[in-house]
């Protein structure tokens, strides 16, 4: 699209602070800057207000707003933060949030989805297991967002499954931005046989603790990394 360029630079200033809340844009301003027309700047802005990053105002123009009132669930947004200055922190509040909802929707997914959803998670961590052990990163990436997608789905629950999109996002940031190891860690691998094995036979139990297991696993990495 003609308005990407200019939607992920603007979206990339402002989240990380180089363009402030309260600063006036403007299409004209937009258009000279990128080289682009009024129509693919407007295109732009109206993506920058679907995600609450700015908003319009009668005789004033297009404001930014601040960060507390942005959709911070936007994969775009998210995508833009891991890759600016504040990528830890970004990594930090998602990762929190991975703790705090993948074990319920895992333990969900036990007790509410068909065999066809077992097998397919079972067939998923296998695929994982032999890519990892390869160090076959970008393959193993692909399957690892299916693999938590499915889990996310399969529970039945939509806010959960909404979050698939956002999950997706930290899983590729990681290795995007160099922090998964040349072979995943094998606890992390049986940790997603073990799910996958959980939601098969329907026991939401130790569905839930292999989860619990993964997303720690990613918390734990992540406090032991040296700070800078």
């Amino acid at each position: 699209m003609l308005h990407d360029g200019a939607l992920d630079a603007l979206g990339r200033e402002i989240v990380d602070g180089r363009i402030t809340p309260g600063t006036v844009l403007t299409l004209d301003g937009i258009g000279r800057r990128f080289g682009v027309s009024r129509t693919v700047a407007r295109e732009a802005m109206r993506v920058l207000e679907s995600m609450r990053v700015i908003t319009s105002r009668r005789r004033v123009g297009l404001v930014v707003r601040p960060a507390d009132e942005w959709d911070v669930y936007d994969p775009r947004l998210i995508q833009w933060r891991l890759d600016g200055d504040r990528r830890d922190e970004q990594l930090r509040t998602l990762t929190e949030l991975r703790v705090a909802v993948e074990p319920a929707a895992a333990a969900a997914a036990a007790r509410r989805s068909g065999a066809d959803v077992g097998a397919r998670l079972v067939a998923l961590a296998a695929q994982l297991r032999a890519l990892g052990e390869a160090g076959r990163l970008g393959e193993f990436l692909a399957v690892d967002v299916e693999f938590h997608a499915l889990v996310l789905r399969a529970s039945h629950n939509e806010m959960f499954a909404a979050l698939s999109d956002v999950v997706a996002e930290v899983l590729a940031g990681r290795t995007t931005h160099g922090m998964m190891p040349p072979h995943p860690h094998e606890e992390a691998l049986a940790a997603h046989e073990e799910l996958a094995a959980a939601v098969a036979a329907r026991d939401a139990a130790a569905a839930r603790a292999a989860s619990e297991r993964i997303v720690r696993e990613v918390a734990s990495a992540l406090d032991d990394r040296p700070a800078g």
